[in-house]
């Protein structure tokens, strides 16, 4: 594990391999394990994985209050400052699929190639507002153990539990781990959050959207609207995986990914 000192916090990262740039962003309430699958078989492959953890989660530093999606953008544009790295494949999945489009609304240049994994584009509404908020108000006041146990059975799908209890129990244990702190500010943040829908028309580089066939809380439908405002996108449906296709179907997730990579041919630099 990495660390840097950047926006005045400190933020702590993992680096794979060796490459051109892939960085991979978890969702909420999660951490930089989530993506374990993918940084080992794409730093195997030639590529520089970056996975970092965001603030407020895993090993980085915990900031109360709110955190928006900018603010977690501007985080990855310092850490790849930092770093070294100009331009990147960016990929994300759930709250990280909405950072990857902040991202790529802020700094466009630097983004080669867009993963955009079990997310959805649209603002909140009024009552999505409301239980965020009330969401982040619990985690403050009760921790993340109960949140957790409520949360897993839709953040995986039952065969999931069933074939592999040893992702359910990284699952289980990424999300009784997170900071309460650090995940209420980010519910706050998202409370807050743009409409995405109207850039995507203008995305300009190579995306790929991937959703898991049985996810609860961004569904087939969320995705297909992505894929259907980002143009030349492509989309894919990993079968029997609910919100974290990645943990749950490893293989035909990383066959989707390799895939949109190596079309993607040479870098342009």
């Amino acid at each position: 594990m990495g660390t840097a000192s950047l926006n005045g916090i400190t933020l702590a990262y993992d680096e794979h391999g060796e490459g051109e740039p892939l960085v991979l962003v978890h969702g909420h309430p999660f951490d930089r394990t989530m993506w374990r699958p993918q940084a080992t078989a794409f730093a195997r492959e030639g590529w520089r994985v970056i996975v970092p953890d965001l603030r407020g989660y895993g090993a980085s530093a915990v900031v109360p209050g709110v955190t928006t999606l900018g603010t977690f953008a501007r985080d990855i544009a310092a850490l790849l400052d930092h770093l070294g790295v100009e331009r990147f494949v960016l990929g994300g999945l759930s709250m990280g699929g909405q950072i990857a489009m902040e991202c790529y609304r802020l700094f466009p240049r630097r983004i080669r190639a867009l993963l955009l994994a079990d997310t959805f584009a649209a603002a909140e509404t009024e009552e999505g507002r409301r239980q965020r908020n009330a969401a982040a108000d619990r985690l403050l006041r009760e921790g993340m153990a109960g949140y957790a146990e409520e949360a897993l059975p839709k953040m995986i799908a039952p065969g999931t539990t069933e074939s592999s209890p040893d992702v359910a129990r990284h699952v289980l244990a990424m999300m009784r781990g997170a900071p309460p702190e650090g995940a209420a500010a980010a519910l706050r943040g998202r409370a807050e959050r743009p409409d995405y829908a109207g850039m995507l028309p203008r995305v300009a580089v190579p995306a790929l959207v991937v959703v898991g066939a049985e996810d609860e809380f961004t569904p087939i439908p969320d995705a297909q609207l992505i894929h259907d405002l980002v143009p030349g996108s492509a989309l894919e449906v990993i079968a029997g995986a609910g919100h974290l296709p990645n943990l749950e179907r490893p293989e035909p997730f990383n066959a989707a990914l390799r895939r949109f990579l190596d079309a993607l041919g040479p870098s342009d630099g």
